[in-house]
This record gives C-alpha cells, sequence and structure tokens, in this order.
C-alpha cells in the first residue's frame, strides 16, 4: 500500500484531537459550573466565538452573521470575538450589547491598524487585538480582500499594548517562541492557532500547548485555544491542556445559517451543557481546576 502524505493541518489536528481520551472519576464529584473569569469580568463559560469576518445576511434575515453570533454570545454571556471589517461594522457589533474583543489584520497600512484599534476602544471594545497569522502569504506578504499585510516586529506590538487601556490579544501563536515574546510586550492573552490550517503540516494547537503553558507560568497571559473546536469534550481537552478557554468556529457556522443567533445560541449552550458533563464525570468542579491527570493519549497515528 502506498503511502500518502498528509499536509493539511485541519485533518492533522482532528486526529491529534481524538487520540486524547479521558478517565472517568465519578465517586465525590459534584456538579460543576463551567463560569470562568476572563480581564477581570465573570464569564457564564470558558466557551467563545470565533474572530470571524465578513459575514454577510443569511437568508434574507435583518442582521449580518458578525452581528447574529455577537446578539448569541451577548445572550449566552460568552466573550465574543471578530475580526476584519470597517469602523461602522464593528460599531454595529458593539450595539449588540456583547462584550467583544477586535482582533485587527496586520495591515500595511499601519495607520488603518491604529486607526481601527482607537476607534474599537472608543466605542466601548472589551480588548483589541492583532492576527498574525496573516502576515504572509505564498508569494510574500498577504493580501486578504485586496488588503497588503506586512511584518510584525515585537517593538511594533508593543507600541500597540501601551497606545490602549484595553487588554491586547494577539492571534496566531504557534510556538513556546512567540508565546514568550507575547508575554514580554505586555499581551493579556494569546489565541493558539493555525488559522485553520494556513501553514501545511502546522502542529496541532493542543499539541504544542502544554509547552506554552509551562512557558508562560507566572506571567499573565490568558490562554485561548481554537482550530477544530466543536463540542464539549473539545474545550474538556483545551482546557486540561493549559488552556483558559477556547473558541469555537467553522462548527458554529451552520447554526449560523440556518438559525442565526438563536442557532447559534443553542449551539454555544450545548457544548457548554456537555463541557460541564464532563468536568462533573472526571471530578472537576470548576474550570480553573481542570488538568490533565484523566487524559489517556493513544499512540498517534496519520
Amino acid at each position: 500500500m502506498a503511502y500518502t502524505r498528509l499536509s493539511d493541518a485541519n485533518e492533522i489536528t482532528a486526529r491529534y484531537m481524538d487520540s486524547i481520551l479521558i478517565q472517568e472519576r465519578l465517586i465525590d464529584s459534584v456538579t460543576a459550573d463551567i463560569s470562568t473569569e476572563f480581564f477581570g469580568e465573570r464569564f457564564d463559560t470558558p466557551v467563545m466565538t470565533p474572530a470571524f469576518s465578513h459575514l454577510g445576511k443569511y437568508n434574507g434575515r435583518e442582521l449580518t452573521g458578525l452581528e447574529e453570533y455577537s446578539v448569541a454570545a451577548k445572550n449566552c454571556n460568552a466573550l465574543n470575538f471578530c475580526g476584519m471589517m470597517e469602523n461602522d461594522m464593528f460599531q454595529k457589533i458593539v450595539d449588540t450589547g456583547a462584550k467583544t474583543v477586535r482582533i485587527v489584520k496586520p495591515y500595511a497600512d499601519n495607520g488603518k491598524v491604529r486607526d481601527q484599534m482607537q476607534f474599537a476602544e472608543s466605542v466601548g471594545a472589551f480588548g483589541i487585538g492583532m492576527d498574525i497569522d496573516h502576515i504572509f502569504g505564498e508569494n510574500g506578504y498577504d493580501v486578504v480582500i485586496g488588503e497588503e499585510m506586512t511584518y510584525q516586529t515585537s517593538e511594533m506590538l508593543h507600541s500597540y499594548v501601551t497606545s490602549t487601556k484595553l487588554p491586547f490579544v494577539v492571534k496566531g501563536v504557534l510556538s513556546v517562541s512567540d508565546a514568550l515574546k507575547c508575554a514580554d510586550i505586555g499581551a493579556k492573552a494569546i489565541i493558539v492557532s493555525h488559522h485553520h490550517g494556513r501553514l501545511p503540516y502546522a502542529v496541532p494547537p493542543m499539541m504544542v500547548l502544554p509547552d506554552i503553558k509551562a512557558a508562560l507560568q507566572g506571567k499573565d497571559v490568558k490562554i485561548i485555544v481554537d482550530c477544530g473546536i466543536s463540542s464539549g469534550a473539545d474545550v474538556y481537552k483545551a482546557l486540561a491542556l493549559g488552556a483558559d478557554a477556547a473558541a469555537v468556529g467553522r462548527s458554529m457556522l451552520p447554526a449560523l445559517e440556518k438559525d442565526g443567533a438563536l442557532g447559534v445560541e443553542k449551539f454555544i449552550r450545548s457544548v457548554g451543557n456537555e463541557l460541564r458533563f464532563i468536568m462533573s464525570s472526571t471530578g472537576f468542579a470548576k474550570v480553573s481546576e481542570v488538568d490533565a491527570s484523566l487524559l489517556v493519549l493513544l499512540r498517534y497515528k496519520i
């Protein structure tokens, strides 16, 4: 049988995540509380929305998909994220009432970067950040929907951090090296992610997560993980391996397209309910207590 190479990071990630099994611990366990704290605020769930961009209106509904999933985040009291968009669209997201972190692209036009960050702060964003994993493309610097991107140095990122009073989040961290640089420049959170497999053979976020957690021990940096998160079991594994929270992504799109805000709300709550069940079944009463002691890693085969 011929060997088939597997460069799709999404498939590698899914196989790795599914190779992690969970032991039970039922005696003396109680119903778990899945609420969590982030940047000094209490949220009902560690399940967060993704930093999506440019979602239009589904099935002729009044609100865009971006606004609909933001409404769902507000109703679930979950931390909300959004991605590439102009300021008028971000204003609409803020108007939903969701506590939202705006993730800005690494535009070649640095004035646009700063304008979007300043606007976000002025209209009540919960946090701001940058999507560093869209710096490069196959032909050099990336071009996203006609917008040119450029490099980001530690000094540039530090200047964004010091320009705002809001917590700063760096999205697209996939190594201990970048995680430590984020801590050094004053970021308050990182999103461990390969952005749905932009890099061939990218390491699964959960595989590198324990090393990143260990490297950031004692530093005031929250860790979020995404890529392939679609269930409470996925969130549980992320928490156990060192994350403080996990973001769903493409897994919520069918619910969003079909039923809008209500569909996403039901989806987020269902993920949280499964997380609560697994935490209760493994003896962890609080999100902050979940660790890797009951995980079992199968021999990982591609």
